[in-house]
């Protein structure tokens, strides 16, 4: 398995896929990648010589592409300061709901995890 910045990504994929595997990568800027490397995008991952793969490191370090562990920390200090000003959206990220405006009623599972189920309360029997 080829390794890029510390992740390894997967021999059986051709190599503008297996980039998508770094965080901070799409399909395009793959594709841009094996342009300016000239790496044969459809080649697979496992075909990359040592030179190709030091190529796109090489790459992904001077050029102003922000990905893996600088990236997620960007994005976590962002999320710590939207908490830290205490906007709405930090709120909601501080209580685990939705940010972008989505319902919470229903759905929502996704930020608010699995259903916690609640006792009802029990109707007060008619004794006529």
């Amino acid at each position: 398995m080829p390794r890029v910045l510390g992740v390894d990504i997967p021999n059986e994929r051709p190599t503008v896929v297996a980039l998508t595997y770094l965080y901070g990568i799409g399909p395009k800027t793959a594709r841009e990648l094996c342009r300016a490397a000239g790496i044969e995008p459809q080649k697979r991952a496992r075909e990359l010589q040592e030179d190709e793969v030091a190529r796109l490191a090489q790459l992904l370090d001077k050029e102003d592409y922000i990905v893996e562990g600088q990236l997620r920390r960007q994005t976590a200090q962002h999320i710590s300061r939207l908490r830290d000003i205490g906007c709405y959206r930090g709120l909601r990220h501080r209580r685990g709901l939705p940010v972008r405006g989505q319902r919470t009623r229903t759905n929502a599972r996704t930020r608010k995890g699995p259903r916690k189920t609640v006792a009802g309360k029990k109707g007060v029997k008619d004794l006529r």
